[in-house]
């Protein structure tokens, strides 16, 4: 069993449009509602794929009634947190190009009795878990070093724990020693305080986490496919992928590498067509096994330290 903890959950709308006309009438041509927050994609994606999942989320007001109504209803067992404020609603207005224009709420208020009883939720389903995933950003009201002290908190019952945040939240949870930390681009950035532009720079940047206590690094890099470093194993690979809206790609990636159990490149081929695979499906819909396309996948037989990296809008 794998548990996901998500402390600031959502509601993806996600808008179609066949023209976006800034200050004026925009009229929609379709309309999806999805369970959002990483930890919950990651979830989604690990439920349509069989693996036995545990999601833990902060959850207030009907939003949350909605949002756990939505997990439940495709079999994810959900142990739901109060939040003193309800859940928000996240806005993805999408044009004909599969340019994406997103508005994101800041999430509710969790406060300190709150914060503390989604940790305890952690760790009672943390027992006889395989993995803990704790995925997405911190809301309003908790501190960034949360994600760490949960790290060591659930590292010390000695199940491995995966972290995909940003910011000081991301550093912090590192140099308490994940197995695995799943950065992009722009967070990757964003910790190592420098730009990055080809894949070697993103290597030498994930030998940095790894230098902070990242047990290994798994870098989804949207157009260029993902990047292995540490202990699992080395490697590249990447995928053609016709896009419609990349929200959530690359949680679906996270989980696809989960998914598979063993780590390396097998697993690494298995992140990057759940990733590709979800960039191809609409709002933010998590990938099924038919959605697949692995033999598309390219596993480079030389890493391509030079190549400058394509950088997604």
């Amino acid at each position: 069993m794998i548990v996901t903890v998500t402390a600031n959950p959502s509601l993806d709308r996600t808008v179609q449009v066949r023209e976006l006309v800034r200050g004026g009438l925009n009229r929609a041509s379709s309309i999806r509602v999805d369970p959002g927050g990483k930890g919950i994609n990651v979830a989604r994606a690990l439920a349509l794929h069989g693996v036995d999942v545990r999601a833990v989320v902060a959850a207030g007001g009907i939003e949350g009634e909605q949002l756990v109504a939505l997990l439940a209803g495709i079999g994810i067992n959900v142990v739901r947190v109060p939040a003193v404020g309800p859940v928000r609603i996240n806005m993805s207005v999408v044009e004909p190009d599969a340019t994406v224009t997103k508005f994101n709420e800041p999430g509710a208020l969790l406060e300190a009795g709150d914060a503390r009883a989604l940790s305890e939720a952690v760790l009672q389903g943390a027992g006889g878990a395989h993995r803990v995933v704790i995925a997405g950003s911190l809301p309003p009201g908790v501190d960034s070093a949360y994600y760490a002290e949960l790290v060591r908190a659930v590292g010390s019952l000695g199940v491995p724990v995966v972290v995909d945040t940003s910011g000081p939240a991301l550093r912090k949870a590192v140099q308490a020693g994940p197995a695995l930390v799943k950065p992009n681009l722009r967070e990757l950035e964003q910790t190592v305080g420098h730009p990055i532009t080809t894949i070697g720079d993103v290597a030498d940047a994930a030998d940095e986490l790894l230098d902070l206590g990242a047990g290994t690094v798994l870098a989804s890099l949207g157009t260029d496919g993902a990047l292995l470093r540490g202990h699992d194993g080395d490697g590249h690979a990447e995928a053609p992928v016709t896009a419609q809206n990349t929200v959530g790609a690359g949680d679906a990636l996270l989980a696809g590498y989960l998914s598979e159990g063993c780590g390396g490149l097998p697993a690494l081929v298995t992140a990057v067509a759940c990733g590709a695979a979800a960039a191809s499906l609409p709002g933010s819909a998590m990938p099924q096994p038919h959605d697949l396309r692995p033999d598309l996948v390219r596993v480079a037989s030389q890493v391509p330290w030079g190549r400058r990296l394509q950088r997604d809008p």
